[in-house]
């Protein structure tokens, strides 16, 4: 239960304005509320998140305790920079109506953002695939849900404020659990 638990709540803190949820809320603005796109979403976000659990299970064999705990505290700082860095891109000039165009670039997105990495690190630690990659993929699924409700609310100033803030507590507590798994602390 905690690893589904910790998957949840890491996905939404990270997931919060993320690209993917961006990419859906600008395609929803452009396009229309277009359930097929809601779907294709929905279903490659659960289907990066129990990707992502399913090899943190074959990671977690080959590690001890403070290495899958260093590895946690590794997705943490990278997810904490995504938040600082990364920032969502401009809605596309001439998006296509392509389903099959959306759910490559949808599914790319979410395989490899911070939010997959910490379900990856956290199915690690816990050494609980199915309940954490079902916590990755509710966290999925409630994000571009809200990504494709809340259309044209994404782009605001006090997002990109709110993402700087996270990804700064992100980095705080990845080095706190750094200092921890090496033992310094």
């Amino acid at each position: 239960m905690t690893g589904l638990l910790l998957a949840l709540l890491a996905t939404l803190v990270v997931g919060f304005g993320a690209r993917d949820q961006v990419l859906v809320a600008q395609l929803a603005e452009r396009q229309g509320a277009r359930p097929a796109v809601l779907l294709v979403a929905l279903a490659s976000g659960a289907l990066a998140a129990g990707l992502a659990a399913w090899g943190g299970a074959q990671v977690a064999g080959m590690m001890t305790g403070n290495a899958r705990l260093f590895l946690v505290a590794l997705a943490l700082g990278l997810a904490g920079l995504e938040l600082i860095v990364l920032t969502p891109r401009r809605a596309p000039a001439e998006p296509t109506n392509s389903l099959g165009a959306f759910a490559i670039v949808i599914f790319a997105l979410q395989l490899t953002d911070a939010a997959r990495f910490l379900v990856f690190a956290l199915a690690a630690l816990t050494r609980a695939p199915l309940v954490t990659g079902l916590g990755g993929a509710i966290g999925a699924v409630l994000m571009v849900a809200a990504g494709w409700a809340l259309v044209g609310t994404l782009q605001a100033a006090w997002l990109v404020r709110l993402r700087l803030g996270l990804g700064a507590v992100l980095l705080i507590g990845a080095l706190g659990l750094g200092l921890r798994a090496t033992g310094y602390l």
